[in-house]
């Protein structure tokens, strides 16, 4: 089997300011984790972007890349700014779609999605006028979220997958750290 030609894009980097008031902080970690995630992406082809991370998981590069851009449109467009737009890969025969439906993804247009995503996210957040801001409709749990709830929440699930990430792309070609 040939090797696909495509290969993922180094992103641009900035590290977080030390000191900033709450909008910009929290804004600067999150690109910050958008951009790690990419990161941990950059270099690598098609095939190894889908390589699982081990059995029984179905966790790949690829897979947490379509999982945040599904997450970015729930909590921002869907929830906070009340959009009517599906969401891109759950189903209710699979809920983990975005993970284990990755064999004919197409690398370059997940990334694509994945831009669409967080820059429509980028102008959610730049539109609210503070982040006690509340989204006009309930979780499925029942709750009404703060802008600040939902920017901390973000910024904790990349977090949380970018090490999940780490540990992938370490597997695939022994690549590790974020910028050095």
């Amino acid at each position: 089997m040939s090797e696909p030609t495509w290969v993922a894009p180094e992103p641009a980097h900035t590290d977080p300011p030390i000191v900033a008031d709450e909008r910009e902080m929290l804004v600067a970690w999150l690109e910050f984790h958008r951009a790690l995630l990419l990161k941990k992406c950059a270099g690598l082809t098609a095939e190894q972007l889908k390589e699982r991370s081990s059995p029984p998981s179905s966790l790949s590069l690829l897979g947490l890349v379509r999982h945040m851009s599904d997450v970015e449109r729930g909590w921002f467009r869907q929830l906070f700014a009340d959009q009517d737009v599906p969401d891109l890969y759950f189903t209710e025969a699979d809920h983990d779609a975005d993970f284990n439906d990755i064999a004919d993804a197409d690398p370059a247009q997940e990334f694509e999605i994945f831009a669409a995503e967080c820059e429509a996210a980028r102008q959610i957040i730049a539109a609210a006028p503070s982040f006690d801001a509340l989204a006009p409709k309930k979780t499925r749990r029942g709750n009404i979220m703060s802008l600040r709830w939902i920017m901390v929440h973000m910024i904790e699930e990349y977090a949380r997958h970018n090490g999940h990430a780490d540990l992938i792309r370490e597997r695939i070609d022994g690549a590790v750290g974020d910028w050095d």
